[in-house]
């Protein structure tokens, strides 16, 4: 569906060059026929029509409460994609926006990572100033291409926090060049379409995230004028963005069910590929519970930087961390003498101190992430088993 969805995107594309060639119009005069006309708008709505068959996708749970999760789902990506591609789109003057947070979820959203997204353009350079404030990590990505195009979000440059040449106060300055410049610099390309800051939570209760503003360095001092190929465009890239992204992940929830319950690591491409750190090893899968059942992770950690784990309804949406317990950490763990880690996760508090709510889900998909092994450490792949509620003892 996805490769008839962007071949026909693209057979669409080449044949309305043909069209603009034949009719002598310019780029120009076509969006704005296309805006005048109402066929932008028509074939935006189209599209979010088109992006509601993701709910009926093989695999997808059909009951009542998981279809209006999944409808919310879609109008929650609407509702991002218009910020992100017509409200605060301009690469010539971008925004920083939080495009994933606790109402706006998807693959697997990160409760302990504070996101920040802008959308920029390999055309330009651009300077990012902030103030490094005390949230654990911090680590700026460029990526080639944008969620729901048809090359998917190609790693670019990287510049983690332990290696950003601070002032006295704690301030900072990025230069985002094609060739390097300044105290620090993060890599863009000719493809480059998107900013992405990772800021990651030790206690996410405690910790103070940067304070970040990214300019365009020709100057301009406000966003540009609408325009019709500006709308016509970001319709164009919103409506692919809400069909791509839940099809995109709603195959990998489909193949996390081949492996239910257990833990396997994911493929390292796969997840780079679509936005991933390159320096965090992922274990995606799928968790199936009936009443009365607990499913009980154990795992001796490796020597890494942060940890963390959490649960995801079907959607691969992160659950309600604003008021549950859905996730769990390297600072927020009970050890065992030995430096072990038991998590549990049931429909209901067992007492135990590692205990993870599923709020009232019976299936979804999980994540475990290794962050920034040391040398000479190894990833472990954490084992899993379901247990009866009752065999649970408390110590």
């Amino acid at each position: 569906m996805r490769k008839l969805l962007f071949s026909f995107l693209n057979l669409s594309n080449y044949f309305s060059k043909i069209k603009r060639y034949v009719s002598g119009k310019t780029e120009e005069d076509i969006h704005a026929e296309r805006i005048v006309s109402g066929k932008s708008w028509e074939e935006f709505c189209d599209q979010l029509k088109l992006a509601a068959t993701n709910l009926k996708y093989p695999g997808t749970p059909q009951d009542a409460f998981s279809q209006a999760e999944g409808i919310r789902y879609l109008t929650r990506l609407t509702r991002v994609s218009l910020e992100a591609f017509v409200e605060f789109a301009d690469p010539l003057f971008p925004v920083f926006k939080r495009m994933v947070h606790e109402t706006v979820k998807m693959g697997a959203d990160n409760p302990d990572n504070y996101y920040f997204n802008a959308q920029i353009s390999g055309d330009h350079e651009y300077k990012i100033k902030g103030s490094r404030n005390s949230v654990d990590y911090i680590g700026f990505f460029t990526q080639n291409g944008n969620y729901g195009t048809t090359g998917g979000m190609t790693p670019c440059g990287v510049l983690e926090g332990k290696d950003l040449v601070l002032e006295k106060d704690g301030s900072f300055e990025i230069v985002l060049s094609k060739q390097r410049k300044g105290k620090n610099w993060l890599k863009i390309e000719k493809d480059t379409g998107l900013v992405m800051v990772r800021q990651t939570f030790y206690d996410r209760f405690k910790e103070v995230p940067a304070e970040l503003n990214i300019e365009n360095l020709n100057g301009l001092k406000s966003p540009s004028p609408i325009h019709p190929k500006m709308m016509d465009e970001g319709l164009k890239m919103a409506s692919l963005f809400v069909a791509g992204a839940p099809l995109l992940f709603a195959r990998w929830a489909k193949g996390f069910q081949k492996h239910p319950n257990q833990l396997p690591q994911f493929d390292p491409e796969t997840s780079n590929a679509a936005g991933g750190d390159a320096n965090i090893i992922y274990y995606h899968s799928y968790w199936k519970l009936k009443e009365g059942e607990a499913l009980v992770i154990k795992v001796h950690p490796p020597d890494c930087q942060n940890w963390n784990f959490q649960l995801n309804n079907y959607w691969m949406e992160s659950l309600d961390y604003r008021y549950h317990t859905i996730c769990i950490n390297k600072g927020s763990a009970f050890y065992n003498d030995d430096g072990s880690v038991q998590v549990i996760v049931a429909h209901q508090d067992t007492g135990h101190k590692n205990w993870l709510d599923t709020c009232g889900h019976h299936e979804g998909t999980m994540c475990w992430r290794w962050y920034r092994l040391e040398e000479g450490s190894k990833a472990v792949e954490p084992v899993c088993e379901i247990v009866s509620l009752a065999s649970l003892s408390v110590t």
